[in-house]
């Protein structure tokens, strides 16, 4: 018996009568039709979310071989079968994201296994591997196979926006320490996805946007579909069915999609103020759709949360009008204060007291507004800040709440006009007929509390002299609170040194250190942050550095701050460090100078690890500096200080000194983008290639660099230079023996057999600009390429890649996959640099050419002749349309169904190709606009076919417009051969002008 049905006996006699037995994950894989028999009940146990993740859990279990070596999960049935199992009840939940992340009361989904279970559902839905979701066209994919592109997308910028909630991090009990490492471990594969979904934010948002122009119906995948597709039903096409699958009408897939992207848009605007109109556009279509659709099946959405985000984004774009019966209350204030009418503001809030229609804490939120203001220095403001927490108070007051503190504070210096004010407030506050006897009742306590809390008697005279509080306190309790305030005056008077008020030194130091943190948060000018920090030291012992949870330094420097004894100087080191990485992140270099000179001025009298430690940080300020105005066009040459301070760097060695790699990387990235090849290659110490890798690599591509112009035997370097990068991309392999005996290879993805991880060499690049080195590295990946793709007939093309070598001795170790996306990777960032750069142009059409992305492909052969041309203007060279170019560019057009556009196409080759040109004008059905391409036809012989083909066909319009194309005079085979060719040229240009029209 296996230890799990062994446990599963023990339930069973250990249970109470009665007790349901919860079913096991594995009974599912022996019984097929128990999973929808099960989620059928009304109250399944376990629920539907704990068992997608038990079986996904199941399916993602490392083996152990013979040699008890852990290994990848296997790729067998049951795997396989435990996957589609997870699909199934995602599918029963009809893919609705809210239950799937929320979940039930004790399960829900966490971000890896959500990745995990999407990533399944686009694997059997057939979307292309290795292909951006943002490069494909939705309307020409499968229904199952575009809506599991959209949920994908729809999931990743939900969970952007969900992970900029902050959340209340749970501190383990005793009990709990063995956790912490499992819960780590979830913690970085959740941050890595994280990042990656923060980078793709973009693609995903343009992948939306672009569902939202399907205007039809659309299917996702149920039980039955992947049922049929495990089945291999497939292969006759029925689950790619416009009718396959659950339908989801387009306006109420279009509301759920409208909504995804409001939030993301939201999230957005605080660091992008346009993006907030964004949101607003995106939440009126909601809310449009919401009140179009009778049912609401498919759209999962809090509309209180739509509301909220609705009233946020009218108030934050300044379209607050009145007329908006949602939005009134909100709208009408917060127009107010952009129109700068204060008094109207105090006027509303006064006249809400009585309806009671703005939320509570909308109102306080609406002070603390005002008081930042003031704090920032618009003293002008002060009196109205008193005035709405005087108008909160008695809101407050009347509900029966406990009075602020800031109210308190107000009452230790009063004066008779605020005094005033506060009754004008209390009388205007309470209904004129008839008010309730609660409020009443509230408003009196109210009246004797302000008396109490008021030492000055002339002012208790006031309020005890009013109309509303002889109308709403009896005459015993008015006599007896008079006296009262009398004897204690007397006992005031008498007291060398009155006795505090209750709310006085405590809520006074308390909203000091609330305010100094607030400062300590916003300044950037260190002698402030010096002060600010003095004076809070001097009102509590507590670690400052902790006040902002977003203020982090690199880990590699953690220790040796903490390690400060004196606690002030801990904290202003710590923040000046924050600070000024926070600084240089937003390209505000200015401010960075400024801290981390500060702190280098501060850590140099008492530690001198820590005066290298921002020396070398410094340092990196400034390549960033240099390097941010290259990128933004400054062609000014890095100074020579800076040349030398990066070489020191380089052959820095000082024992116990914590370094961050990004360091040293961005010193070599830095030398080869100012080509300091000399360096690199003659002057670098021994040692020093050795043991950093990253000097290693710019070693090579420098030398690889330096020698492509020159003879063929002189390339020993890029030899050194393929055999890295081939290390890079390879993974480890092993053998195992199967049962039937035979040998097989299993590929460990996560190798270090290369000098550094793929990722770190593809961050490592994305920060070179040099072109030549990048020409370089997009030969080297597209020689790679061809080579691990064995394809003849498809090949990716580039520069210099002769200097390669033509074959691999271990091509099974090489990850193809991993090349493949490193070629889209490298190539599409090189062009986000230059995208009038020719070579890379056609590389990256090749790619989409391969991949049969023909519409991708020809835009892009048409933008490398364009930038060639002068937009046409001249003839494309032929080094650029080459035969092979035109070859691929005809077969994009071939499969696009534009035969009129191959056949003129075909007349651009060295030797026309009649045979293709005359198969294409065959063709009954052209997507073109066919006769209107005549006039580009300078070939008599495909003129003469295509008037004898709309003979044949009886389309006599068509037959005269190519007789009238036939008959113009230039293309008379008797003119001279400069004629003919002036034609020629003259209807190429115009040609290629109208197809960039047509696809840019």
């Amino acid at each position: 018996m296996s230890a799990e049905a062994a446990d599963r006996v023990a339930a069973v006699i250990g249970s109470r009568p009665g007790t349901p037995l919860q079913t096991s994950w594995f009974e599912f894989l022996l019984d097929d039709g128990l999973l929808e028999n099960h989620l059928q009940k009304s109250n399944p146990d376990p629920p539907p979310v704990q068992l997608i993740i038990q079986f996904l859990e199941q399916a993602s279990k490392p083996s152990v071989n013979e040699q008890n070596q852990v290994q990848p999960p296997a790729d067998n049935r049951r795997n396989r079968t435990l996957k589609l199992l997870a699909l199934k009840v995602a599918a029963h939940m009809k893919w609705d994201l809210d239950s799937l992340e929320k979940g039930f009361v004790h399960f829900s989904l966490t971000i890896p296994v959500l990745n995990m279970l999407l990533n399944e559902l686009l694997c059997v839905s057939k979307v292309p591997p290795g292909v951006k979701h943002v490069d494909l066209d939705l309307s020409t994919l499968p229904p199952t196979t575009a809506m599991a592109v959209i949920i994908y997308n729809r999931w990743a910028i939900r969970t952007i926006v969900l992970s900029s909630f902050p959340e209340k991090q749970t501190k383990p009990g005793p009990h709990q320490m063995n956790m912490l490492s499992i819960v780590q471990q979830e913690k970085e594969m959740t941050d890595n996805i994280l990042t990656v979904l923060k980078e793709q934010a973009t693609d995903s948002v343009s992948v939306l946007e672009g569902a939202l122009r399907l205007k039809k119906d659309f299917y996702i995948h149920t039980l039955r579909t992947l049922d049929l597709l495990a089945s291999d039903a497939a292969a006759n096409g029925e689950t790619e069915s416009s009718t396959a699958g659950l339908r989801i009408s387009a306006d109420e897939f279009h509301c759920q999609v409208h909504y995804d992207l409001g939030a993301i848009f939201f999230q957005q605007g605080c660091t992008d103020q346009p993006a907030y109109e964004k949101a607003r556009d995106h939440f009126r279509q909601t809310n449009d759709l919401l009140k179009k659709l009778d049912s609401t099946i498919h759209v999962h959405l809090d509309e209180k949360r739509l509301a909220g985000y609705w009233n946020a984004c009218k108030a934050l774009t300044g379209d607050c009008g009145s007329s908006d019966p949602q939005t009134t209350p909100y709208g009408h204030i917060n127009s107010l204060i952009r129109a700068y009418n204060y008094q109207a503001v105090i006027e509303a809030f006064i006249k809400d007291n009585m309806s009671r229609s703005l939320p509570n804490h909308f109102r306080r939120s609406v002070l603390r507004e005002f008081m930042y203001k003031v704090q920032q220095g618009d003293l002008g403001l002060d009196e109205v800040c008193h005035k709405l927490c005087v108008c909160n108070a008695v809101r407050d007051a009347l509900e029966g709440e406990v009075l602020g503190v800031r109210f308190q504070q107000l009452l230790l210096k009063p004066s008779k006009r605020m005094v005033d004010f506060i009754l004008e407030v209390c009388t205007r506050s309470l209904e004129k007929d008839r008010p309730a006897e609660t409020p009443r009742r509230n408003m009196a306590i109210f009246m004797k509390t302000l008396c109490e809390s008021l030492e000055d008697l002339s002012l208790v005279f006031v309020v005890s002299s009013h109309k509303l509080f002889m109308e709403l306190l009896k005459e015993e309790e008015r006599k007896l609170l008079v006296e009262q305030m009398r004897k204690r005056s007397a006992t005031i008077n008498l007291s060398a040194k009155p006795l505090p008020s209750f709310y006085d030194i405590p809520a006074l130091a308390s909203v000091n250190i609330g305010q100094l943190e607030q400062q300590l948060i916003l300044s950037l000018e260190p002698r402030r942050i010096r002060q600010i920090l003095i004076e809070l030291h001097g009102m509590a012992e507590r670690p400052f550095w902790k006040v902002n949870s977003k203020w982090e330094v690199p880990p590699d420097y953690i220790n040796v701050i903490l390690g400060i004894k004196d606690n002030l100087t801990k904290d202003l080191v710590y923040i000046l460090m924050a600070k000024g990485l926070h600084c240089i992140a937003i390209k505000d270099f200015g401010h960075a100078r400024q801290l981390f000179s500060a702190c280098l001025e501060l850590v140099t009298e008492f530690s001198p690890k820590l005066r290298q430690v921002m020396l070398n940080e410094m340092l990196l300020l400034e390549v960033r500096a240099h390097e941010t105005m290259a990128a933004e066009g400054c062609k000014e040459r890095p100074p020579p200080d800076l040349v030398s301070r990066v070489r020191g760097y380089l052959e820095m060695r000082i024992h116990d000194l914590p370094l961050r790699q990004v360091v040293g990387e961005e010193c070599v990235a830095f030398m080869l983008n100012w080509r300091e090849n000399d360096y690199l290659t003659l002057q670098v110490p021994p040692s020093l290639v050795m043991n950093n890798p990253y000097i290693k690599l710019g070693q090579l591509l420098a030398s690889t660099c330096k020698e492509l112009p020159g003879p063929k035997e002189s390339r020993r370097t890029a030899k050194e230079l393929w055999d890295v990068v081939v290390q890079i991309c390879s993974v480890s392999i092993q053998h195992k023996r199967n049962s039937d005996g035979r040998v097989g290879l299993i590929k460990h993805r996560e190798s270090s057999m290369g000098i550094l991880h793929r990722s770190k060499f593809i961050t490592f690049i994305k920060k070179l600009r040099e072109p030549l080195v990048l020409t370089t590295l997009i030969s080297l990946f597209v020689k790679l390429h061809s080579i691990v793709r064995d394809d003849i007939v498809n090949e990716v093309t580039a520069e210099h890649l002769s200097i390669w070598p033509s074959s691999l001795p271990n091509i099974q170790a090489v990850d193809v996959e991993a090349v493949a996306v490193t070629v889209k990777e490298l190539v599409s960032y090189a062009l986000t640099l230059n995208p009038n750069n020719q070579s890379w142009l056609i590389t990256q059409a090749d790619i989409y050419f391969v991949t049969n992305q023909y519409s991708a492909a020809l835009n892009l052969y048409l933008q490398a002749g364009a930038v060639s041309s002068d937009f046409f203007t001249k003839a494309v060279s032929p080094d650029v349309y080459t035969d092979q170019v035109l070859k691929r560019m005809i077969k994009c057009c071939s499969m696009m169904n534009c035969h009129t556009q191959v056949a003129v196409l075909c007349q651009f080759l060295r030797e026309v190709d009649y045979m293709t040109a005359f198969k294409a004008l065959q063709e009954p059905n052209s997507h073109d606009a066919m006769d209107s391409f005549y006039d580009y036809i300078w070939d008599v012989t495909i003129l003469e076919y295509l008037t004898h083909i709309h003979h044949k066909r009886g389309e006599t319009e068509k037959r005269q417009i190519a007789i009238k194309a036939i008959g113009q005079t230039e293309l008379n085979t008797s003119n001279p051969e400069e004629v003919l060719q002036l034609a020629a040229q003259k209807r190429k240009k115009r040609f290629l002008q109208a197809m960039a029209k047509l696809y840019f």
